[in-house]
């Protein structure tokens, strides 16, 4: 039992070391410092027990001060055409065609929006109107280290007011093969129908 504690608590701090996400490489840190001290008191090393207590502690409180953190967001509307898109796009190809399969290029018509944390790019948002009100989503991806959902919930409840004046009622996406995406679009109040079509209404 304290050998597999022992290979729990290291796979936590490996994991924590290749996330690109503050908040994820927090849990996972604190969750590889309780499974070595337990593993310390286990195997009796008082050494390995005080050394992740004063780590626990430290990230404990780093922890604290990075979820008290007060971020400035923004939603910015911009040309289809803008240079900042085709930057954005070029600089994360290979993930957003993993998540955005189908998209090849946006059109005039379309809307783009990007989402600034402290005036830092984090969220390219694109959509096309379908029908009455139905916003289809072209692409809505931010980069790994502001996954933490509140660019979402930015988007979709303090900015909608932002959206429905562009016309939106309601956002969907066609098709969602990313099993990530899938669980972020769950977790923001997304419904999926029986087509695998994802929708929310947003009024």
């Amino acid at each position: 039992m304290a050998l597999f504690i022992g290979y729990l608590a290291s796979a936590f701090l490996a994991a924590s070391l290749v996330v690109s996400n503050a908040f994820k490489f927090r849990w996972y840190s604190l969750g590889g410092q309780v499974t070595f001290i337990i593993y310390g008191f286990m195997i009796n090393a008082m050494p390995v027990v005080i050394a992740n207590g004063i780590l626990l502690v430290i990230n404990i409180i780093q922890m604290v001060r990075l979820y008290q953190i007060q971020e400035a967001f923004d939603l910015v509307q911009i040309s289809t055409h803008d240079e900042l898109i085709s930057c954005f796009i070029r600089r994360n190809k290979k993930e957003i065609e993993s998540y955005f399969p189908e998209f090849a290029e946006s059109n005039s018509g379309d809307k783009a929006f990007v989402t600034l944390r402290d005036l830092t790019v984090a969220n390219l948002f694109i959509f096309r109107m379908k029908g009455e009100g139905e916003a289809n989503v072209l692409i809505n991806y931010t980069i790994p280290k502001y996954r933490d959902y509140k660019v979402g919930k930015f988007i979709f409840g303090q900015e909608k007011e932002k959206l429905l004046t562009q016309g939106v009622k309601k956002i969907s996406y066609d098709k969602v093969s990313h099993a990530g995406h899938a669980k972020f679009l769950t977790l923001l109040g997304f419904t999926k129908l029986p087509d695998g079509k994802y929708e929310r209404q947003l009024n």
